[in-house]
């Protein structure tokens, strides 16, 4: 018999352009190796310029789904995305704390890339109380770390919060680490910053690349997500899964009239060119 690959479990919303939610994360976890399933949580209507509409499946949905997937396969790591409601929060809440020992990634999607929001504050509330407590790492970037790591305080203390500060209250929610992704600093480079319970613990510091890119922090969190199924240490998965998205959208391409969108099979197609030459 060949070996199983290892089984992760996205929860997450469509995308019909396969640029960012569910599709991208089944592209990169089989990417990297890894036997995909899927919670379909909510169903989009988008294009790479933005998200028109949202249909948010019921909770008792969002449970048959992953509750029939985790009762029939091993699943190795949890990852979410958007997740639609503040009753689909609760329920999965609910489900990954019936497994305790799956590790958990969590991309804390707030809004799409144009800034369609898809995350009201009383869902930001439930992530933090729900989900942050049993999360192994959330992955926000910049903008969205002060919004919930600030939303008790005032909008002044939000915008001049140090992404440290952020960090740390972030952690003190209870997840166990935290990587904030710089790409919405006004900095040349583009600078990811790993945080744990001691403070930060490694930081990476990647050129800016040109353009915009549709679904990059799906691609990222589903990466290390993939490398923490392999069996990966965090400190190590991070930064592997950088190296791959990185990868990714210097490789980017423009189907649309939008955003560019990562390439998450940039490596076959380089096989390919290899082949042809």
């Amino acid at each position: 018999m060949n070996q199983i690959p290892p089984v992760v479990l996205t929860f997450a919303g469509t995308d019909p352009t396969s640029g960012a939610g569910l599709q991208a994360d089944i592209l990169t976890l089989s990417s990297i190796g890894c036997h995909p399933t899927s919670v379909v949580t909510a169903v989009t209507v988008q294009d790479t310029l933005g998200v028109d509409n949202v249909m948010v499946f019921d909770a008792e949905w969002i449970e048959e789904q992953a509750r029939a997937v985790l009762e029939d396969m091993e699943v190795v790591v949890f990852k979410l995305g958007m997740l639609g409601s503040v009753e689909n929060v609760a329920v999965i809440a609910e489900i990954l704390a019936d497994y305790p020992d799956v590790l958990l990634v969590m991309d804390t999607v707030l809004a799409s890339g144009r800034g369609d929001e898809l995350a009201s504050e009383e869902m930001q509330e439930a992530m933090r109380d729900l989900l942050l407590p049993q999360a192994s790492l959330i992955t926000p970037n910049s903008m969205e770390a002060r919004r919930l790591a600030f939303m008790d305080d005032s909008e002044d203390d939000e915008e001049n919060a140090s992404l440290e500060e952020c960090a740390r209250r972030l952690l003190a929610l209870g997840c166990e680490h935290v990587l904030i992704t710089g790409t919405h600093e006004r900095s040349i480079d583009v600078t990811n910053t790993l945080y744990g319970r001691n403070g930060s613990m490694r930081s990476w510091r990647w050129d800016r690349l040109p353009g915009s890119y549709h679904g990059s922090g799906c691609t990222l969190t589903s990466a290390i997500a993939a490398c923490l199924a392999h069996g990966l240490t965090m400190e190590e998965a991070v930064a592997e899964a950088q190296e791959y998205t990185w990868a990714t959208l210097k490789g980017a391409f423009r189907p649309g009239m939008g955003q560019y969108i990562p390439d998450r099979l940039f490596w076959a197609r380089d096989e390919d060119d290899s082949q042809n030459n």
